[in-house]
């Protein structure tokens, strides 16, 4: 079965550090197309910007071609055939697929009948493990280093698959974790039981102030409204957290706040100027480092 990322547990450490070395060598030279020939398949089974573009980007920059649809309206989904036979299709065509599904384990279930390799591109709220390493990526560029950050998760850390990735993926480089959510959105008990067994300290605060000053990277999400059985739940919690430019006084010099994206009010847009912003950036980085996993999968290195 060739090699897939589902999860981010699918890179070790070192393959991960590979991954950010590679995507920094693209940033420099992004003009690249020693995989010229090659197919990739974009599936996007739920509505995206900044990952189906900066892929497709990525593609083109290697000198792939792109394949795909970015919902599900004009496919045999809307026919009823089922996500294993469509990857089975699929596969026939393309040398490598990208997917992004509403469902939780979707992703993995592609990669089970897939005859080539698969990336997540988000599946639910389960994982993004690409948003993870393009986060690593901006965290380095910011810090100088993965090792040894105070990291503060605000907002939807229950649903967030964003922060359940780079909680992950932080926890093998010695971060201090402050997670700041209302009672209805903490973290999923089970990341607090990885955290638990790997040593990693961390506190649960509800209050944004709490934990403002003390962190090296701010990292603010949406509550997802999308992830809600239950939108009475979703109207008690949808604007707990607004971050404004008033509220930085007294931030480390060297923290940034960074951000997945699209945001929907909680980051104030008088941030945007100060020197701790850094969303935009983080996601301009998206498509260096998804050029470096494309081409690690396929076999590649730059």
């Amino acid at each position: 079965m060739p090699k897939s990322l589902i999860s981010i547990q699918d890179f070790s450490k070192d393959e991960i550090l590979r991954i950010l070395d590679s995507a920094a060598g693209f940033e420099k030279d992004r003009e690249r197309d020693f995989l010229a020939g090659k197919v990739v398949a974009c599936l996007f089974f739920e509505p995206s910007t900044r990952t189906r573009l900066s892929f497709e980007a990525a593609v083109n920059r290697l000198g792939a071609r792109v394949i795909g649809f970015p919902d599900t309206r004009n496919t045999s989904q809307t026919k009823g055939e089922t996500l294993e036979d469509t990857i089975r299709i699929v596969s026939n065509y393309v040398d490598l697929i990208v997917m992004r599904h509403p469902m939780a384990g979707a992703a993995d279930i592609a990669a089970s009948v897939a005859s080539v390799p698969v990336i997540n591109a988000g599946d639910g709220a389960n994982q993004h493990p690409t948003q993870t390493l393009l986060d690593l990526y901006a965290i380095k560029k910011t810090q100088g280093r993965l090792e040894g950050l105070d990291i503060n998760m605000v907002g939807d850390l229950k649903y967030g698959r964003a922060v359940h990735s780079l909680v992950e993926a932080m926890s093998w480089f010695s971060p201090r974790f402050t997670f700041t959510s209302p009672e209805e959105l903490n973290i999923p008990r089970k990341y607090l039981e990885m955290l638990d067994s790997r040593g990693v300290p961390y506190r649960q605060v509800s209050r944004i102030e709490d934990g403002l000053n003390e962190c090296d990277i701010l990292y603010m999400t949406r509550v997802q409204q999308e992830r809600f059985p239950d939108m009475e739940e979703y109207e008690k919690v949808k604007d707990v957290y607004r971050l404004t430019a008033s509220m930085l006084g007294g931030v480390r010099p060297g923290m940034r706040i960074m951000h997945p994206l699209p945001r929907v009010g909680e980051i104030a847009e008088d941030v945007d100027p100060t020197p701790y912003a850094y969303y935009f950036q983080e996601a301009g980085g998206g498509m260096y480092v998804r050029m470096a996993i494309i081409s690690y999968l396929l076999g590649y290195s730059f």
